[in-house]
């Protein structure tokens, strides 16, 4: 895998037909999706791929299967983020076996716990990683906001790169201020509205939700933002700021996010949109407001 990794990387939705059966066509249409749309990697198991919800079982299927479909055309990405630290291990060392090519850590996200205890999480885990390793600064889950002195002492055990969720610019800004000088280091921002200011202060990409269902766009962002085409990037935000106002907001839940791009995915005909327990899918008028922003969208978006 090359390094420092770059450009778009889709948080992939793992398609379902009930809590414990993967939705095996709809996989394999999910993958041919996003890398037909030329996205740079794929990241299965984070907080979009419901992992939590996950069986152990399941989850290896998925792994094993989506790394036998991608078949090293763009780099498989493994969230092992758990609450055990065995399991994560096991995750990890599961991954490696079926041919992923890294893996991405948030911390445990039950037992509160201070900086100085996931540091000393990430000193016990990281050297006993089968597999690269991303952090992944995830505050609103896991209760804890990754430090900068956390992130440098992660990179400074193996780390790749970090996939930062927390919203919060100044701090990206810092992180990348922090690491210029360790350019095989990425910063990716996990909030898929701030890709171009990432790119333009010298990030790497990002891992954006709704590049599972319009790849093209968040491409074509991308790109846009290498090239400091802000006309374009202009007009290309105001597509992905469409997708806020419509499907990432057709209910008042807090999971309408993740259930919003299944159900478009759905509606789109590419896999089904069940979500694992404790979530719902979307049905009745929810549902039909997707089919409308989708039919919307058809053209422009895709």
């Amino acid at each position: 895998m090359n390094l420092p990794l770059r450009g778009i990387i889709p948080p992939v939705i793992t398609p379902l037909l009930d809590n414990n059966t993967l939705d095996v066509k709809g996989l394999e249409k999910m993958v041919e999706h996003l890398i037909s749309g030329g996205v740079h990697g794929l990241f299965i198991l984070g907080t979009t791929g419901e992992a939590p919800s996950l069986s152990y079982k399941l989850r290896k299927e998925f792994i094993k299967k989506t790394c036998e479909l991608v078949n090293h055309r763009v780099p498989v990405m493994v969230g092992i983020t758990d609450t055990s630290f065995d399991g994560s291990l096991e995750i990890a060392e599961y991954s490696k076996s079926v041919g992923a090519d890294a893996v991405v850590v948030a911390p445990p996200y039950y037992m509160p716990i201070a900086q100085s205890e996931l540091v000393f999480y990430l000193q016990n885990l990281i050297p006993r990683l089968p597999l690269p390793v991303l952090l992944y600064n995830m505050p609103s889950h896991t209760k804890l906001h990754m430090d900068l002195e956390t992130v440098k002492i992660g990179q400074e055990l193996g780390a790749i790169g970090i996939k930062d969720s927390s919203g919060d610019m100044f701090y990206q800004t810092n992180l990348i201020e922090a690491f210029k000088d360790k350019p095989e280091f990425a910063i990716i921002t996990g909030t898929e509205l701030y890709l171009p200011e990432t790119i333009l202060q010298g990030g790497h990409g990002a891992i954006a939700g709704g590049a599972n269902i319009y790849p093209k766009l968040f491409v074509a962002m991308y790109e846009a933002s290498i090239a400091r085409d802000f006309e374009k990037i202009a007009k290309l935000r105001e597509l992905d700021i469409q997708l806020y106002n419509t499907i990432y907001a057709v209910s008042g839940s807090s999971s309408r996010y993740i259930k919003g791009i299944k159900c478009t995915l759905a509606t789109m005909g590419i896999c089904n949109d069940y979500a694992a327990f404790p979530l719902t899918k979307y049905e009745g008028e929810d549902r039909k407001k997707i089919e409308k922003y989708v039919a919307q969208f058809k053209g422009i978006l895709d």
